[in-house]
């Protein structure tokens, strides 16, 4: 027999006294003005139960909307853990862009559809656009990505092909307008939509169509929407026609963790909702039930510094909690090392999970060390909100490369690697020598050097076999007894894998990244091979492979999220989750705030993105800087983040700064001594 359904009073009692407020305002719009943890999704959730049992509302008649599948469908669970079957029976929780492919399949004839139409993604949308580039603009393809971004941007603020034609004042611009419009044709043609155009067709609709707008308006009797600080212009408008003459609606949202400017957020439509709505309510929820006092007291002191058209100040029942540490270390390298000793050091000495760490950075790029320091260190870690390095196309290439050196009979690496860059190596040649390393019981690098290929491959696929075959042969002979970097920086030249990065990249900033990366590793097989031969003065190129190659990286499995691993995430992704223990790392001018905000005097939203970052901590927050940083090959001086000194000085404790007292110094070195010595006898 099933456990009974909690009651709505219940769920009502656990609520604190504005929290209550939120859940029974009904009549009317209403903002709820919900802190970094101050249980907002309990509040929504709460909130639709309480319209459906208490108020009589049903449940095809509300609607929630938020910003990721993972929300709704938490919401959903929270929503039907606390309703029955038939009282939770229609009810609407989903993204704004489910919701506006509802109302298209719904209204597809009025939006010039035909049924079953095609939903264009990403991807299908860049191939259309340069396709578009290739056939009518002389083939300038190279804007391909600009201008699917740009057209991008114009649909979201209800920008039609037209009145971007009458605003182009560049000829970056004109050219964008123009492909926008034919872009629509051939969407049209095709009987298809894009991503964007989930929220500006329907919103286009309900502005253009009175009887239309009539009907919807009536069908949704409640709105709830999450995140609303992250909406952008058309989202916004789709909010406020739904809502329409009955104005009843819930917007929940925080104008402090508004980071998505980059992708059309628009803060400012929280104050756009006081203008448009003369007697909206306002409820804040500023109990935080997350974090330590000494936590939530750096970020008001940070974010105080941003203008606010709402005030707030978090507050906690949880403690003082331990001091802010700010480690300042020579330089990037020193950084990574120091914390992922110190996460290995606290994991072992005081048995805290690895999934209680979290490491938080402004860029994925500076994810590429910690990788590294993590694996040396062998602590488990887990990818978030980036992609990992050993999983970047250039770096899997040259690794495939490299396993093949190290290893002739790893057919794997020998398919990824044999036609790229390309050899006019095709299946039907490589199915020909996959027989011969059947009959032979070779790897198929080794049937390439038999006579029995030259009775199935002829002409140029024989030659580039032959070749490729003999060139890599040659590269392994050299790496007996030498430095293997300078033989992998040859191999690199022969096959000019830099030209193929610039051909196949979208742009030049693009390319310089990938080759950035490539260099990267080649720097760090160096490190590698230095720390082998103090243990071995044999060792090769193998060994090195060993330690950086990680196949649960290469081909990445979905990981369940309770697996005891550290998370590494750029704070772009952290926003709404929670760590007991964080790292903050990279507090520098130019880093975090980025380089781009501070030329362009965009200064606001880096200083939300750091108070994201200090809001993830439950218990401990440590903020890490370096002293100097590589950049395209140099070294250069760092200054730390103004953002430190916005911080409460009282509350920070400085490591590394040179006022520290020489105990405090001995102290934490003998600490990550004893734990490095445990972890090595365990």
């Amino acid at each position: 027999m099933s456990e009974p359904l909690p009651s709505i009073a219940q769920r009502l009692r656990g609520l604190n006294e504005r929290q209550l407020d939120a859940v029974k305002q009904i009549d009317g719009p209403l903002l709820v003005l919900a802190g970094a943890g101050s249980g907002k999704t309990s509040v929504i959730t709460t909130k639709i139960a309480y319209l459906i049992q208490t108020c009589g509302f049903k449940a095809n008649s509300i609607i929630a909307v938020t910003f990721t599948n993972k929300a709704a469908r938490e919401m959903k669970e929270r929503v039907v853990s606390i309703l029955s079957k038939p009282e939770s029976r229609g009810l609407s929780i989903s993204t704004f862009h489910n919701l506006g492919l509802r109302i298209l399949r719904r209204e597809y004839r009025r939006a010039g559809l035909k049924e079953g139409f095609t939903l264009f993604d990403s991807q299908d949308s860049l191939g259309l656009v340069k396709e578009i580039l290739d056939k009518e603009f002389n083939g300038q393809t190279d804007s391909a990505a600009y201008c699917q971004n740009t057209i991008s941007n114009w649909k979201n603020d209800l920008t039609t092909p037209s009145e971007a034609m009458t605003n182009a004042d560049t000829e970056e611009y004109l050219l964008a307008a123009q492909v926008y419009a034919q872009y629509q044709r051939y969407l049209r043609a095709y009987n298809a939509v894009d991503f964007d155009d989930l929220i500006l067709l329907p919103v286009s609709l309900l502005m253009a169509d009175e009887e239309l707008r009539d009907r919807w308006q009536k069908k949704v009797r409640y709105l709830l929407v999450d995140e609303c600080q992250d909406t952008n212009g058309s989202q916004y408008e789709l909010i406020r026609l739904l809502a329409g003459y009955r104005r009843c609606f819930t917007l929940v949202g925080d104008d402090d963790q508004s980071i998505y400017a980059w992708r059309g957020a628009r803060p400012e439509n929280l104050e756009r909702l006081s203008v448009d709505y003369p007697n909206l309510k306002l409820v804040k929820l500023e109990q935080n039930y997350r974090s330590t006092k000494t936590i939530l007291k750096a970020a008001n002191t940070l974010i105080a510094n941003n203008p606010h058209v709402y005030d707030k100040a978090l507050w906690s029942d949880l403690g003082i909690g331990d001091p802010i540490r700010v480690m300042v270390t020579r330089n990037e390298d020193a950084e990574s090392e120091r914390v992922a000793a110190e996460i290995q050091s606290r994991h072992l000495r005081y048995d805290i999970p690895y999934r209680d760490f979290a490491i938080l950075y402004r860029g994925n790029h500076q994810a590429r060390l910690l990788e590294i320091k993590l694996q040396a260190y062998r602590i488990p870690y887990k990818m978030n909100g980036g992609t990992s390095f050993f999983s970047r196309a250039e770096i899997k290439d040259l690794m495939g490369y490299l396993r093949l050196l190290v290893n002739p009979s790893d057919d794997n690496a020998f398919l990824r690697v044999v036609n790229l860059p390309r050899r006019e190596i095709g299946p039907a040649t490589l199915e020909k020598v996959g027989n011969v390393a059947t009959d032979r019981n070779v790897s198929l690098f080794e049937a390439c050097g038999y006579k029995d290929i030259e009775e199935s491959v002829t002409g140029r696929s024989l030659k580039s076999l032959q070749d490729f075959e003999k060139w890599m042969t040659t590269l392994r002979k050299r790496l007996e007894g030498a430095s293997p970097v300078p033989v992998i920086e040859q191999m690199i030249y022969d096959m000019d894998y830099y030209g193929w990065i610039q051909e196949q990249s979208s742009s030049t900033k693009a390319a310089e990244r990938r080759i950035e990366n490539v260099r990267f590793l080649l720097d760090s097989i160096q490190r590698m091979m230095e720390s082998a031969w103090e243990e071995d003065e044999t060792a090769g190129l193998d060994q090195a492979i060993s330690k950086l190659l990680l196949i649960d990286m290469l081909e990445r499995q979905e990981e369940e999220e309770d697996e005891d691993k550290v998370q590494l995430l750029t704070l772009h992704a952290s926003k709404g989750l929670e760590y007991p223990h964080v790292f903050l790392i990279g507090c520098e001018e130019e880093l975090l705030p980025h380089r781009n905000s501070i030329e362009n005097d965009d200064i606001e939203e880096e200083r939300r993105l750091a108070y994201v970052g200090i809001t993830r901590a439950k218990r401990t927050l440590c903020i890490t800087m370096a002293a100097k940083r590589r950049q395209y090959g140099e070294e250069i001086d760092c200054l730390p983040s103004r953002f430190l000194d916005e911080l409460p000085e009282e509350d920070l404790v400085w490591e590394g700064r040179g006022d520290e007292a020489e105990n405090v110094k001995k102290e934490r070195g003998q600490a990550s001594l004893s734990a490095l010595k445990a972890m090595l006898n365990d």
